[in-house]
């Protein structure tokens, strides 16, 4: 075959020779295009179809080599084809051609060469045109094109299941809603794909599934919740057709679209949520609403509104609204309403209306026009009941009309309670908020004083608790007369609380202007006062900040005021006490001293100290009493005389009571295992201690041995004054095997009475009633009672305070069963205890003790 280059300058074309086969006819009519072609290409013979397809006549074509008519850039592919055919003679292979046409245009076509054999081979050429086919699937190229975005930006992805062909195919904006890649696998099986689906949807998606899969619905709508990727909820719309069916009616094929409507979803909760309040706001608020078509005079009411005017909700219309005007507020009311329609700005409106029951109810409302979607002109508005409102309105008139007749006598009232917020009911005095004002003013240097009294009425309470609450007052007035005749015009008193008294020196006054006014004052309350037949007898005590050198502001000067009066109370009350630095000294080493009790507690610096006690006749040991020792970092080793009080003062007594019985009770343990033969070990136990709750219980849980441990209580802790409680707190003790002892005994004021009550294991004689014995007979003949006294009720008697060794005979000779004191031994720490014991040391040697025995003898004698 030759090309369109080879053909230029070729020879003129030679007649065409031989005969035409007798199927040329045939071939001129049938639809295809035909042309059959010599060996080296030129074209021998064509239809009526082929001539038709190059727009040229028969003639114009014939002789002609074929690339003549074909593009350029399809030349070497036809050549290649026939040369394909070289040898075969049988239907080589089709191929598209793009023919040219006599404007330069160009038609394309599909091409089929085969070989015809014999004594003249050809070629034969079948065309046929594809034009329109092209046309056609371009078409449908740009209108799958338009689909695919327009799916795309709708964000739809489709997915298509042909059932006969078992081909699911899902598009990538399907796989993309549910994030999952572009190029993932899908399992379209329902069995799984059903598993990604919301459990609560599970079951209505797969109803809607059935009916479409039975035939029932060709087209099927729903929307449910599936898990993306990521592992959250979507929501899906879901539509899809059945395009082709099975013999049995049923679909075979469905196509359809999934869009993702979260965004949808949670706009629509959003407005129901929002309708939701706004239905309960209306609810709450009983406001009703109306909407009017201002262009057909249709109205609608919600229930609210019906309800405010008593509407029938079947009537509509306008005309209702005006009907139930107050016939004084129609004309204005209407004006208004046809004044906001023709503005079109929002307007209120206020009204009566009379109720079909014939109640009059004041309306207010607010309305507005628009124009709707359709072009409707129309009236919204609200309408709520203000006739409470309306009422309350004029009541609170009326009171204010009220409250301005009576402005006069309500500001007396108010000066009245003002002076009352000011001063104190009983006696007159300003009280402590009025004080409080002068502070400030004093702070703020609107005035000025001198000194601070701080008084505290000393007995009050006795004369309260024995003459009565009547009394008392009595008292107070009396107190409050007194010092408003004794102090000056300039100088401020004030009866802060209680028993209190304040006063503010005139600033004029020196400081022994002060102390004479202060003398005054204590002078005439130590006189007696008359109450009812009886002289009621009471003093006072003064605490004096001065305050003229301006070392401490007002508020600081009355705390030490109120310091001062602490120490005058504490030295013997009816009498005054200045603020000094040493005084303020003393608060804070106190304070430091209170801080230092509690850390030290904490750290472990509180230890026992024992000092053992012998047995009179034997000197054997017979136990030791624990004592409280403080090892002070910086004091070293402070008794209990140092932080005793202060200890009391911020209830940490029960702390060290606790903190050095259990140390006791440990040491003790260890002793018993050491065979040291100590029988016993006291505790001092405070009162507070021995009515902590919980120490019965926590005693309990230790076991300890019957007669092992001993509490040595203050004899003016019971005795005489044994409630119910305290009897129960010693029975327990009792049924654990603790033994009571009574400390300090003789010093007190019990009686032998309160000693049969209590009964305890053992007494011990207070060292003031020993260290006399030896010079004063009467002293011997005291102790050697008491002593008797205890043995008459079974009760062991120790002696304390035994200082030498002639008390030491003495008291054995009384009688007395146990002694403790320095003459034996003073009170160490563990270690020192345990080496004491070991060395024996305290067993003094034999001394004639025949002067004791004659002392004691001649004592019992007289």
């Amino acid at each position: 075959m030759t090309t369109a280059s080879e053909d230029k300058g070729s020879p003129p074309k030679p007649a065409v020779a031989g005969t035409l086969p007798d199927a040329a006819v045939v071939l001129d009519c049938a639809p295809l295009g035909f042309c059959l072609l010599e060996p080296d290409g030129r074209i021998r013979h064509v239809n009526a179809a082929f001539s038709h397809a190059l727009s040229l006549p028969a003639d114009a074509i014939l002789g002609e080599q074929i690339v003549r008519f074909v593009h350029p850039d399809d030349a070497g592919l036809l050549s290649a084809k026939t040369a394909d055919m070289e040898g075969d003679g049988v239907l080589a292979n089709q191929c598209e051609l793009r023919l040219v046409q006599p404007d330069g245009s160009t038609k394309p076509v599909m091409a089929s060469l085969s070989q015809m054999t014999g004594p003249s081979p050809s070629i034969i050429l079948q065309i046929q045109s594809i034009d329109e086919l092209k046309q056609a699937i371009t078409a449908l190229q740009k209108s799958e094109t338009r689909w695919k975005y327009a799916l795309e930006s709708a964000h739809q992805g489709v997915w298509d299941h042909d059932f006969d062909a078992n081909d699911l195919f899902y598009s990538i904006p399907w796989k993309t809603m549910r994030g999952m890649a572009a190029d993932a696998p899908v399992d379209g099986s329902l069995d799984v794909w059903i598993e990604n689906v919301h459990p609560a949807d599970r079951e209505h998606v797969l109803e809607c599934i059935r009916r479409q899969d039975e035939g029932e619905v060709e087209f099927n709508i729903f929307q449910y919740r599936e898990r993306h990727a990521d592992g959250h909820w979507i929501w899906i719309e879901s539509r899809g057709a059945s395009i082709e069916w099975t013999p049995e009616g049923k679909p075979s094929r469905i196509i359809g679209t999934d869009t993702d409507i979260s965004e949808r979803k949670k706009a629509e909760a959003q407005l129901e949520e929002i309708s939701r309040r706004l239905r309960l706001a209306l609810d709450v608020s009983k406001v009703g609403v109306f909407e009017a078509n201002l262009d057909t005079g249709t109205i609608m009411r919600d229930k609210q509104l019906l309800s405010i005017y008593g509407l029938d909700p079947q009537q509509p219309g306008l005309s209702a609204f005006e009907e139930r005007l107050h016939p004084e507020d129609r004309d204005a009311a209407l004006a208004r309403v046809a004044a906001g329609v023709a503005s079109a700005i929002p307007f209120m409106n206020a009204f009566r209306i009379i109720r079909p029951d014939g109640k009059i109810r004041h309306i207010r409302s607010r309305s507005v026009t628009y124009t709707d979607n359709e072009g409707a002109h129309k009236l919204i508005g609200a309408n709520w009941d203000v006739t409470e409102d309306v009422t309350l309105r004029d009541d609170l008139e009326r009171a204010r009309q009220l409250a301005e007749a009576r402005n006069l006598e309500l500001e007396a009232a108010r000066t009245r309670i003002e002076f009352n917020a000011l001063h104190d009911h009983l006696t007159g005095l300003p009280n402590r908020r009025f004080l409080d004002q002068r502070l400030d003013e004093w702070i703020a240097g609107k005035v000025n004083y001198s000194a601070i009294l701080h008084i505290d009425l000393d007995r009050f309470k006795q004369i309260n608790d024995t003459l009565g609450h009547q009394a008392g007052d009595a008292m107070l007035m009396h107190t409050a007369n007194v010092l408003s005749a004794i102090i000056g015009e300039r100088d401020f008193v004030a009866r802060i609380g209680g028993d209190e008294f304040l006063v503010l020196c005139d600033p004029r006054r020196s400081q022994d202007d002060v102390i004479l006014l202060t003398d005054q004052i204590i002078e005439a309350l130590r006189q007696p006062v008359a109450y009812e037949g009886h002289l009621c007898r009471f003093g006072a005590s003064v605490g004096i900040a001065w305050t003229a050198d301006g070392t401490a502001d007002a508020r600081q000067s009355l705390m030490n005021a109120d310091i001062a009066l602490y120490r005058a109370k504490g030295l013997g009350r009816n009498r005054y006490e200045f603020f000094t630095q040493q005084l303020q000294t003393q608060i804070h080493h106190a304070k430091r001293t209170a801080d230092e009790i509690i850390k030290g507690l904490e750290d472990g610096e509180f230890v026992p100290f024992y000092q053992p006690q012998f047995d009179a006749r034997t000197l054997d040991v017979t136990g030791v009493e624990t004592l409280a020792r403080w090892r002070h970092p910086q004091h070293g080793l402070l008794a209990p005389d140092y932080f005793l009080k202060i200890a009391e003062d911020i209830n940490a007594l029960t702390a060290i009571d606790r903190c050095i019985a259990e140390q006791a009770l440990s040491d003790f343990s260890s002793w018993e295992t050491q065979g040291f033969g100590i029988a016993r070990v006291s505790v001092n136990v405070s009162s507070s201690r021995l009515r902590e709750p919980g120490l019965i219980d926590s005693l309990r849980q230790l076991n300890i041995p019957r007669g092992k441990l001993s509490f040595e209580l203050l004899e003016s802790i019971f005795l005489d004054d044994l409630d119910e409680d305290s009897s129960q707190i010693l029975s327990d003790l009792s049924m654990l095997g603790i033994d009571i002892e009574i400390d300090d005994f003789g010093t007190g004021h019990a009686s032998i009475v309160g000693l049969m009550k209590l009964n305890p294991s053992r007494l011990k004689i207070d060292r003031a009633l020993i260290k006399p014995i030896i010079e004063a007979a009467e002293q011997r003949r005291l102790v050697g009672s008491i002593i008797d006294i205890g043995h008459s009720l079974n009760i062991e008697v120790v002696a304390e305070g035994v200082e030498t060794m002639c008390h030491a005979h003495i008291l054995r000779d009384l009688g007395c069963d146990t002694l403790q004191g320095y003459a034996f031994a003073r009170p160490m720490a563990r270690a020192d205890l345990e080496t004491f014991i070991r060395s024996g040391s305290w067993r003094p040697p034999e001394t004639p003790i025949e002067a004791v025995h004659g002392m004691v003898r001649r004592d019992r004698k007289a």
